[in-house]
């Protein structure tokens, strides 16, 4: 291994999608002599980096993912990369720095494991003027008499404030989490303030390089990759992977996975910063893949739709992340891949999601939302192409000039098979949802349901009947639709059902005709709304889909003029 250290990162990156004996054997001799290298440049170290992370996902043998385990586990350590620490700053890597604005569940997630790395980005803090004013609510009203007259600045201040143990940031965090206020206020206050951090470096991460968790034995490649594109209507009629609840101590590991894959990445999502350990579950979907699905805390679930965050690993390795909301079913789904497993399997692994989420919530219909295909500002997915990658599966638009429009499109390609859709052409294919229907396409899917509306109609009938007094309407509204469903309320309600409850009563108050429903459509009602509170969400969608007269009349409601 004399060679130059570059020259064998790029052996070994024309190397990664070889399985054979003999790139097997070459990758472990390039992998031994790069982990004593230095490299040159902070390109280079982060190139190293991803395809020994690439590799600890698809690994040839037991040697190999050993030697490129223990490779990664040593990153941090490594002189090159100590040398370009600032330029490799926000890229995951170990012994590396993170800047974001992390919204406030996040924050305190971050304060609880890493209390001494946390701290305020000051010199890209525009909200010190806003810090310094919420100060004498952070602080005992014994501080008063110093908070309202000495010159201190917010940054001087939080020093003077915080524990000796404990960062700027922390202090911060911790002072407005135990606020007594509404936690939804909480947040939209701390995200409006804006506060840039840093997550310095440490052991123990957060960091991409030791992403990784045991989810079962080793899957080893000896073929080649499936980079091509699946039948996704053969693919959707294979059965359910094996799907299996985690255990409490498995779940918080696989849950903190995935807000580290986020963190990393200078990324957050609501169902992974709010989800419940009592409803993680794994599916096994063959050759090493898992889809980890993560639901949400019942507090944070929204009105109707049900909403999963999931990691996609492999090895253990997380290869993307992604959210679904299932209803009326149908599913929305966002799908990303991270940039150092695209191109690869990614048309395998989104088969295989839909696959799983098709015997999950018995879904005929698909949707994308617009972002996932390169619109509403997606510049990286519409330079992708990501519109055609959906379409080639069979996605198409409903909207008929968008039809029009991906037809004309196709014609030019039949002609000239080197024509490619133009940056504009490509931006108003995205601008609307695509659809996958399994049977004949319907109108009751996520995409097009009236959920707006019907919101509407709930805030017209609470106007009329409390309007500023809306904090009568939960427990108003709570008996009298107890008593119209036949339901002893709150006595056998867990807490989380009670608010769930509360929060579907005004519905159910102008839900049409239901007061002529027969017992056992007003108990199947009942049971509905107790799921959304109850431990698993997927259940709520499973028994709203089950009564056809409540769809009936949502669908109905939905239709009226506001």
């Amino acid at each position: 291994m004399t060679r130059n250290p570059a020259a064998i990162l790029r052996e070994i990156e024309g190397l990664r999608l070889r399985f054979d004996a003999e790139a097997s054997l070459r990758k472990r001799e390039l992998v031994t002599g790069l982990g004593a290298s230095r490299l040159d440049t902070a390109a280079q170290v982060l190139r190293l980096h991803e395809v020994l992370c690439f590799i600890r996902a698809y690994p040839d043998d037991s040697g190999l993912l050993a030697l490129v385990g223990n490779t990664l586990e040593d990153f941090g350590k490594r002189k090159d990369l100590r040398k370009h620490r600032a330029r490799l700053a926000d890229s995951g890597v170990a012994g590396t720095a993170i800047h974001y604005e992390f919204y406030h569940q996040m924050a305190v997630w971050l304060t609880d494991r890493w209390p001494d790395r946390l701290r305020i980005d000051w010199p890209s803090c525009e909200s010190a003027d806003a810090i310094e004013k919420i100060l004498p609510h952070l602080g005992l009203f014994s501080e008063s008499p110093a908070l309202d007259e000495q010159p201190f600045s917010a940054r001087e201040w939080l020093d003077r404030m915080k524990g000796p143990a404990e960062t700027d940031a922390a202090f911060l965090v911790g002072r407005m989490a135990r606020l007594k206020m509404d936690p939804f206020l909480r947040e939209r206050f701390f995200e409006d303030l804006a506060v840039p951090m840093i997550v310095d470096p440490g052991p123990g991460g957060p960091s991409r390089t030791g992403a990784w968790t045991r989810v079962g034995p080793p899957h080893f490649q000896t073929l080649d990759l499936r980079r091509g594109r699946p039948d996704l209507a053969t693919e959707l009629k294979r059965a359910c992977p094996e799907i299996r609840f985690a255990r409490p101590r498995q779940a918080a590991e696989v849950l903190d996975l995935s807000r580290e894959a986020l963190v990393t990445r200078s990324r957050d999502l609501d169902a992974f910063a709010f989800g419940d350990v009592r409803d993680v579950r794994f599916a096994d979907c063959g050759d090493g893949l898992t889809i980890v699905f993560i639901g949400m805390i019942p507090e944070r679930r929204l009105m109707f739709e049900t909403v999963y965050g999931y990691l996609l690993l492999k090895n253990g390795v997380p290869l993307g992340y992604g959210v679904i909301s299932a209803l009326f079913q149908s599913v929305e789904v966002a799908f990303n891949v991270y940039d150092t497993f695209r191109g690869v399997e990614a048309g395998f692994i989104f088969s295989r999601l839909l696959t799983t989420l098709r015997h999950m919530f018995k879904a005929r219909t698909f949707t994308l939302f617009p972002y996932q295909l390169g619109g509403e500002g997606n510049d990286e997915g519409l330079a992708s192409g990501a519109w055609w990658f959906y379409q080639k599966l069979g996605f198409r638009p409903r909207d008929e000039e968008l039809l029009e429009l991906m037809n004309d499109e196709l014609r030019q390609m039949r002609k000239a098979p080197e024509h490619r859709s133009s940056r504009s052409v490509l931006k108003k294919l995205a601008s609307e949802n695509v659809y996958y229907d399994l049977g004949k396409p319907r109108r009751d899917v996520i995409g097009e349901l009236p959920f707006a509306v019907i919101g509407t109609h709930i805030t017209a009938y609470l106007a009329e009947r409390f309007g500023s007094r809306r904090d009568r309407a939960a427990a108003v509204c709570g008996k009298a639709a107890a008593a119209m469903l036949g339901v002893r309320w709150p006595a056998r309600f867990s807490a989380d059902e009670k608010r769930a409850w509360d929060r579907w009563a005004p519905l159910v108050m102008i839900v049409p005709g239901v007061s002529g429903w027969s017992k056992s459509e007003k108990r199947a009602l009942a049971a509905v709304i107790k799921a959304k509170g109850g431990r698993r969400e997927s259940d709520f969608t499973l028994k709203f889909d089950a009564h056809a007269k409540l769809r009936r009349a949502l669908l109905k409601l939905g239709a009226r003029d506001i």
